[in-house]
């Protein structure tokens, strides 16, 4: 079997959770090998994600490892066994890798959290919006590149518009409402939007106002979803040199107590939508 060029995020998930469960048992990829019945560098390849593993074989491998959580082992054989070619694939070879990633996740995600303090996030935005954000880039895009990126963050919105559409809670600061990305008719389109998507039972959307008394965690923006078990949630950061998926049990645990304590230090539902409601009037 050729190997993979260009492992997705979801591959390489994949092969970092079998490493882990082999190293948790004490197994060398030498000795692994050998109770499986496969060369080293098989191993190699299926921890690096250069190549897929059957159900079978990761069956063995749980087995060999001792890894007794059949609910995660299941979700495991699902994300090896999984065929699914996404709307997202009519972008591949268009935008940046990235961005497939992210669609990937999302489509396998049971719920989502954001946590949002200089723009309004990616799911909650206009068109407008979205352009302006894009427009900003430097390296500066060409226009075409920079049409594709607002398509595709406007179909990704199909988790929380669409048929489907699973739990989105977000928090979200005072200052990323007040910025004008674009100008103030844009801007108000974008809290009517907030509004309108705030309105679906699934769609939860609290304020951090300026006034909070001790707020310390302004450079928290960080995006929490939800994967087939909780020990395969992700967290996404954007950083300068690009999007970050993080997985390690301990950020994931750190992530989550960040989201209650800014989630619990927020406005309500209700006083939120009246807060973005006066800020819309004021435009």
């Amino acid at each position: 079997m050729a190997l993979r060029r260009k492992p997705t995020a979801r591959q390489q998930r994949l092969a970092g959770e079998l490493r882990r469960l082999r190293e948790a048992a004490g197994l060398t990829a030498r000795e692994a090998a050998a109770l499986l019945g496969v060369s080293p560098v098989q191993i190699s390849h299926i921890e690096s994600a250069l190549a897929g593993v059957s159900e079978e074989r990761l069956r063995r491998m749980a087995s060999h490892y001792a890894c007794t959580d059949g609910e995660f082992v299941d979700a495991l054989v699902a994300m090896a066994t999984d065929r699914t070619r996404g709307w997202w694939e009519e972008y591949r070879g268009s935008l940046p890798t990235s961005f497939l990633d992210l669609s990937e996740l999302d489509h396998h995600t049971r719920f989502r959290r954001d946590v949002a303090v200089l723009y309004v996030p990616g799911l909650l935005q206009t068109e407008d919006y979205s352009r302006a954000v894009f427009s900003s880039r430097v390296p500066e895009l060409t226009q075409d590149e920079l049409e594709l990126r607002v398509q595709h963050r406007s179909a990704r919105r199909v988790i929380i518009d669409g048929s489907a559409a699973i739990p989105y809670n977000v928090v979200i600061h005072e200052a990323a409402l007040r910025i004008r990305v674009g100008d103030r008719m844009a801007s108000h389109a974008q809290l009517t939007r907030i509004l309108e998507l705030s309105e679906a039972d699934h769609v939860n959307v609290r304020v951090i106002p300026f006034d909070l008394d001790g707020f310390t965690r302004a450079g928290s923006t960080m995006t929490y979803v939800g994967g087939a078990v909780s020990k395969l949630d992700t967290v996404i950061r954007d950083t300068p040199l690009g999007t970050v998926f993080i997985d390690s049990e301990a950020q994931l645990s750190a992530s989550r107590t960040i989201f209650h304590k800014l989630e619990s230090a927020s406005l309500d539902l209700d006083r939120s939508r009246d807060f973005i409601h006066r800020l819309a009037k004021e435009l």
